[in-house]
């Protein structure tokens, strides 16, 4: 491993796992070694630093015992346990899978400087940029996410709803053409780190190769620099890691998330 990549990867591990990816949660608990998030909207979140350790028969009691505290919460309807690809965790996919979690694709750590990213990047003739501030804007970027990855976005657009207007540590970001939103994305800062993450970046098929989701990026990257912040980070897809090296951004580790639904979302 390179010393920029290990440089890179001790700040995720310091900076951005735990209390990092519970920023705007419902509520939190503890088990052993694992971070217990509710979201809103229903949504469950395992995360970790590490497993302390923990042998394959003890991690299969911590999927055991985590997804029993999720099942006994009616309100939780979906849960997510997220791996990274450098971590020791001794028969891990074994147990998720043996307790019907189902792994999503992989995607790419990146982290890279933001001064890098923050640059100006020409926009095809009619197509605009904007900070979203209302609902009819969030109602555009759910649109595009549920195009693009072909999800149900009913929750996110819940949890977008309820951060949106008092919390400062999001931004989201679209590109329109004739008052059609065709691209997307957020920017989560992370309090009291050197971090802001760039999520959900997505375009739709026809305005593909235009050059709008690296104008999307580099205006999330711009935000972020003015607001203090100098890495960026990004689970990215392998459409959007490319663009990301060419700015600088050294791939750290894998990520796998692993979903499992509990039960129908309310009406």
């Amino acid at each position: 491993m390179s010393d920029e990549r290990a440089r890179l990867l001790a700040a995720y591990d310091e900076q951005l796992r735990t209390h990092a990816e519970a920023q705007g949660a419902q509520a939190m608990d503890r088990l052993g070694p694992l971070w217990l998030v509710k979201n809103a909207g229903g949504r469950g979140f395992i995360t970790y630093r590490d497993l302390g350790g923990a042998d394959a028969e003890e991690v299969r009691k911590l999927v055991a015992a985590a997804l029993a505290h999720y099942r006994a919460d009616p309100s939780i309807t979906m849960i997510e346990w997220k791996t990274r690809g450098h971590d020791h965790a001794p028969g891990l996919h074994e147990a998720l899978l043996e307790h019907d979690f189902t792994p999503e694709e992989p995607e790419s750590i990146m982290i890279g400087e933001a001064a890098a990213l923050a640059v100006e990047v020409p926009l095809p003739d009619g197509v605009t940029l904007r900070r979203v501030e209302d609902d009819e804007g969030l109602l555009r970027f759910c649109e595009v996410e549920a195009a693009v990855f072909e999800i149900d976005t009913a929750p996110m657009l819940q949890i977008l709803r309820s951060r949106l207007p008092d919390d400062d540590l999001l931004e989201i970001w679209i590109a329109e053409a004739d008052g059609v939103a065709v691209s997307g994305g957020r920017l989560e800062l992370v309090r009291d780190t050197e971090f802001a993450g760039i999520w959900g970046g997505a375009t739709l098929p026809g305005w593909r190769g235009r050059g709008i989701y690296r104008a999307l990026t580099a205006a999330r990257a711009r935000s972020a620099v003015r607001l203090g912040r100098t890495l960026i980070n990004s689970d990215s897809t392998e459409d959007s890691r490319p663009i990301l090296e060419r700015y600088g951004f050294v791939k750290v580790s894998t990520t796998t998330p692993y979903s499992q639904t509990l039960r129908p979302r309310p009406e």
